[in-house]
């Protein structure tokens, strides 16, 4: 059966997690339910280039699998646009990709604001503090904080991604609610005893992390002990 898998871009930094997170699961033939917040916008153009307009936003926006040069994406990838970041994935156990559908932030008739549509996971990547903080409080004021919502009450898997650092008493203890909460906390921490030699090495340790929450077989990183 298709995996779908909400994926929720936020306004912090990282953004170049989530493009990758979409790309695999994509190949892995998952369903992605995509929503972007206003303030990940600018995040997606100062980080990676990306013009991105959330109101008539088009997939292509995102440069799925082959985004073009660019200075900004060159420095993520290596030295004179060394390609670091990693090829397009094969780590599906289907040929045909899954589908990528796109919901407004400010759609609330959107299927992922009820429990009764049913999903095998969602991700907040990257996470920012002040969407960690109205998930937490239940102050929700878009479809991303009601879709996690939604996640925690039907007792679904919701995994955030935070990139902040340091972290204060207030952030560490709004980790705590979400944890306690039932949500999986998946900080952007990249680990190097897999053998990392690019940027990209150290993304895809990341977002297979994250699909390892999610069930999603993938093969982006060389896994302790193998």
């Amino acid at each position: 059966m298709t995996k779908r898998v909400v994926v929720a871009v936020t306004g912090a930094s990282g953004v170049v997690y989530s493009i990758r997170l979409v790309e695999v699961l994509r190949a892995a033939g998952c369903d992605v339910h995509l929503s972007i917040s206003a303030n990940a916008v600018p995040v997606l153009q100062r980080e990676l280039g990306l013009s991105v307009d959330v109101d008539r936003f088009r997939l292509e926006m995102l440069d799925l699998d082959r985004r073009p040069s660019d200075p900004r994406v060159d420095r993520l990838r290596g030295a004179a646009g060394r390609p670091e970041l990693p090829d397009p994935p094969d780590v599906g156990t289907r040929a045909q990709p899954g589908v990528v559908r796109y919901h407004h932030y400010a759609d609330f008739m959107a299927p992922i604001a009820s429990g009764s549509f049913l999903t095998d996971g969602m991700v907040i990547c990257p996470c920012s503090s002040s969407t960690l903080s109205a998930i937490v409080h239940g102050s929700g004021t878009n479809l991303i904080h009601r879709a996690a919502e939604v996640h925690l009450k039907e007792r679904r898997k919701l995994i955030l991604v935070p990139r902040e650092t340091p972290l204060s008493l207030v952030q560490l203890d709004n980790l705590r609610r979400a944890a306690e909460a039932g949500a999986v906390i998946l900080p952007a921490m990249p680990g190097f005893y897999h053998g990392a030699g690019t940027i990209g090495d150290l993304i895809d340790f990341v977002v297979a992390r994250v699909c390892d929450q999610l069930a999603v077989p993938n093969e982006l990183i060389r896994r302790w002990g193998t």
